[in-house]
């Protein structure tokens, strides 16, 4: 039985890029793919929305991978089109329903990082 497994490194030494690492570099397309998994691997569980319940999901989601992971890789890509992409790809696998009840200017507790970064 084959199975796919998914270690995410918190290491902040080990995430941190410099904004002129080349983008060939083993090192960098490592870090690509890790992202990536990422990415996939939140919008798995935000799937789970509905069925389990909302604070479970959005803990998981958001407060561990998004902001213990993710958000550290997205802070550490240099502005540009590759930063684009990456923020709207987490963008994308959020539930609209969740920003259903959210006053103008407003987001959720969990997003307030990410939605600074947004911002710049």
């Amino acid at each position: 039985i084959k199975q796919n497994i998914i270690f995410i490194l918190t290491s902040p030494f080990l995430l941190m890029t410099s904004t002129v690492e080349d983008k060939s570099s083993l090192r960098s397309k490592f870090q690509d793919r890790r992202f990536w998994s990422a990415v996939k691997l939140l919008s798995n569980v935000v799937l789970w929305d509905g069925i389990v319940q909302e604070d479970k999901v959005r803990d998981l989601g958001l407060s561990k991978l998004l902001n213990r992971y993710l958000l550290l890789n997205i802070l550490n890509t240099p502005l540009g089109l590759d930063n684009i992409e990456k923020c709207n790809k987490v963008v994308a696998c959020l539930p609209e329903r969740w920003f259903q009840d959210l006053k103008g200017g407003s987001t959720l507790p969990e997003l307030l990082n990410f939605s600074q970064h947004l911002l710049q």
